[in-house]
């Protein structure tokens, strides 16, 4: 079994910043050679999260509303005490949703649905500097 490991970096704006990365995560995939196996997708980080939607501007706004109805950003959390950065409800949605999601990856291609993409969510409450580590195991041949 072979095991590569590629990592995608980027800035994010904030505020449940939902971005597609589809198409980096694939790429990854490509340059790793493998043929057949599982690609995992990992964003480290308590306020961040991975999972999948059909992505399109009007499921976006409704995932991020979605989210604001489950987890209010106005409300009071008790993690506020505790640093005082007023981030408590980002650590929530981020544990209720994940923090990677895997994929099998067949003849070289991950397997996902006509209209499912791969998203990164930064649910913290600022801009950050992210990393997403992509690693895919498998065979070659």
């Amino acid at each position: 079994m072979v095991v590569f490991t590629g990592y995608l970096d980027f800035d994010t704006k904030g505020d449940t910043d939902i971005i597609d990365v589809t198409s980096p995560v694939t790429g990854i995939v490509a340059s790793s050679g493998i043929k057949d196996g599982i690609v995992l997708v990992f964003a480290p980080g308590s306020t961040a999260a991975i999972t999948t939607i059909e992505y399109e501007p009007g499921l976006v706004f409704d995932l991020r509303e979605a989210l604001e109805r489950l987890v209010p950003g106005d409300m009071y959390y008790k993690h506020h005490e505790r640093w005082h950065d007023g981030n408590g409800h980002s650590h929530i949605r981020a544990s209720l949703i994940g923090q990677s999601r895997s994929f099998p990856v067949v003849n070289g291609d991950i397997m996902l649905g006509t209209w499912q993409q791969i998203i990164f969510i930064d649910l913290d409450n600022r801009p950050r500097s992210r990393r997403v580590l992509v690693q895919v195991c498998g065979e070659t041949v």
